[in-house]
């Protein structure tokens, strides 16, 4: 694994350039837009949507949203668009088709209800349930961070089938087996997105299988804000790779690939 935590973060335009034949994949929180206080509070700005819009045409549709959020959450906040999305950190994902694939929603119950207590036992923790999932979020008690983890972690032990994930502020329990890196993964063997070129940008730990599915497919990672990664590019914030993004339909691309910085 190559880390850049310790590197100055270089600002979009060493960002490598999206040529005809790249299957763009994009992460939505802290990556499309900033990050908020809570998840419903996020704003998109209205030339993002303008902007994926054109790029998902110039691309041939080969552009997909891979995210933890739900995928009701990710229509949502991007409407009219309804682009190929991997929600809930692959869960739910569905395909350029149209068609959705998605893992039963079995064995949870029992883990909610564990995860409810901690919630009604401290302050400023908060819970979203998924299809697939269940998160604890703990932004607002970043002091409870251990406690969460504890507990957490004693709760997973005891659900088979599943596994816990760590992201910022966020604990969640999820099926095992599936991330961001495998939907991307699943994508590039489908129309349109295979046999072109992957790149994918986040700006979470876990967005670090999809910086690796990418780069095993001969592609690049973009990791956004601060913090070690394996991806092999760096932008300082969702504000500037918004800006890449605009850049990329409004100039000319190059059919060579970059050199990484």
């Amino acid at each position: 694994m190559s880390h850049f935590g310790s590197l100055p973060l270089q600002n979009a335009r060493a960002l490598p350039l999206i040529a005809p034949q790249t299957a763009l994949f994009l992460d939505f929180d802290g990556t499309l837009v900033d990050l908020a206080p809570q998840p419903e509070e996020v704003q998109v700005p209205p030339d993002l949507m303008i902007t994926l819009q054109r790029l998902a045409a110039q691309l041939n549709g080969a552009l997909a949203i891979v995210s933890g959020r739900r995928l009701t959450d990710l229509d949502q906040f991007l409407a009219p668009l309804r682009l190929p999305a991997a929600a809930e950190h692959g869960a739910q994902r569905r395909m350029a088709s149209g068609e959705l694939l998605q893992l039963p929603p079995s064995g949870l119950d029992e883990i909610i209800r564990h995860v409810r207590v901690l919630e009604r036992r401290h302050h400023g923790l908060r819970v979203e349930v998924k299809s697939a999932g269940v998160a604890l979020h703990y932004r607002h008690a970043p002091g409870l961070a251990a406690t969460c983890l504890k507990i957490m972690r004693e709760i997973t032990s005891t659900a088979p089938g599943f596994e816990l994930l760590h992201g910022k502020y966020v604990l969640e329990i999820k099926r095992a087996g599936i991330s961001k890196g495998s939907a991307i993964a699943a994508f590039m063997t489908e129309a349109p997105f295979a046999g072109r070129l992957p790149l994918f940008a986040g700006d979470d730990v876990t967005d670090e299988t999809g910086f690796a599915a990418v780069q095993q497919l001969g592609g690049w990672g973009i990791k956004v804000g601060v913090g070690s990664t394996r991806a092999l590019y760096r932008c300082p914030s969702a504000a500037a790779l918004r800006q890449w993004l605009q850049r990329a339909y409004q100039g000319p691309t190059l059919p060579s690939a970059p050199h990484p910085i």
